[in-house]
């Protein structure tokens, strides 16, 4: 049986990453009613809203979901766990990333979770490992989002994590359909985790500029910001995203960029739709996606294609 669906009781390897302001608990049941494996994302929700996304999944699906926990992005994210523990008996596992995990996968270990460690290099994958988690969701430089400031692709990542470690390793970055899923698995990932695909459907409750933006991208409407704080953003280029590369430019201090890119400007690009007034996360493989469809559909699809791809004879 497959590594990652033996551990997260699901029918196919696919995972929903934890997508901040639109993680909402609809797209996470539908994910999981495909077969995949749906979370539901706290970045950018009050901790009274990210319980309620909890509970509307529960009450959509009966099959195995989880949440993610982005760990630098919450000033305090003790009240967060503690909605976990509340309601761990609902939820399968926990994804961690954008900080250091060590302190929390014992806490999430104890409540009888697994733990999904996001990471951006081999050693970190090793270090995670060691500390515990369950799974490795290594992602690369092609996600949209917060990425690693190693910026490795997910086609030299993979089989170096694969290398490494000895548990799961789930591919991110780069993954739309059943042929990148079946590339990243050829590679040697047990299982993919998508991103952006999962914006442009009918369950998540991004607005529709934003799902319109990835439905019009380019193979080039994609940008990085912020490499300069040694934390790059993959972003939808937009006036938004513009200025604030001026802004690099001209004065590229903490100071002055961070404040740039704070959380609202996500929330209110991608939540709100006024795409001019913020940043909208997205990854390269936006300009291959030219519907918007229902999660639970793509997740059947993708897991249908790749199989068919992984079984027909290679030819050379």
């Amino acid at each position: 049986m497959n590594k990652v669906c033996e551990l997260l009781e699901v029918e196919v390897p696919i995972i929903e990453g934890g997508l901040a302001f639109v993680g909402n608990g609809l797209l996470a049941a539908a994910v999981s009613e495909g077969g995949g494996f749906g979370q539901v994302g706290s970045a950018g929700r009050t901790v009274e809203n990210f319980e309620k996304q909890i509970l509307l999944a529960a009450e959509a699906t009966a099959k195995p979901f989880g949440v993610n926990i982005p760990i630098s992005q919450h000033t305090d994210f003790t009240p967060y766990i503690e909605v976990i523990r509340k309601h761990r008996d609902l939820i399968q596992a926990v994804s961690l990333g954008a900080g250091n995990p060590k302190q929390l996968i014992p806490v999430i270990k104890d409540m009888g979770l697994k733990v999904l460690v996001l990471t951006s290099t081999a050693f970190h994958s090793a270090k995670a490992e060691s500390l515990g988690a369950d799974m490795i969701i290594c992602e690369g430089y092609e996600a949209g989002g917060s990425n690693g400031p190693s910026e490795l692709s997910t086609l030299t990542l993979v089989p170096q994590v694969k290398k490494t470690v000895s548990i799961p390793v789930v591919a991110a970055g780069g993954i739309v359909d059943g042929r990148s899923m079946a590339s990243a698995m050829l590679l040697g990932a047990d299982g993919v985790q998508m991103g952006t695909r999962f914006v442009a459907t009918k369950e998540c409750e991004a607005h529709d500029n934003f799902k319109d933006a990835i439905l019009k991208a380019r193979d080039d409407s994609t940008e990085i910001l912020t490499r300069m704080l040694k934390g790059p953003i993959r972003v939808l280029k937009n006036d938004y995203s513009k200025k604030v590369q001026e802004a690099e430019k001209e004065n590229p201090t903490l100071e002055n960029i961070l404040p740039m890119v704070r959380g609202k400007y996500n929330g209110l690009a991608m939540f709100d739709g006024e795409l001019s007034k913020g940043f909208m996360s997205c990854g390269q493989v936006a300009s291959l996606i030219d519907e918007v469809e229902s999660a639970e559909v793509i997740v059947r699809r993708m897991a249908t294609e790749a199989k068919e791809i992984l079984n027909s004879p290679i030819k050379i």
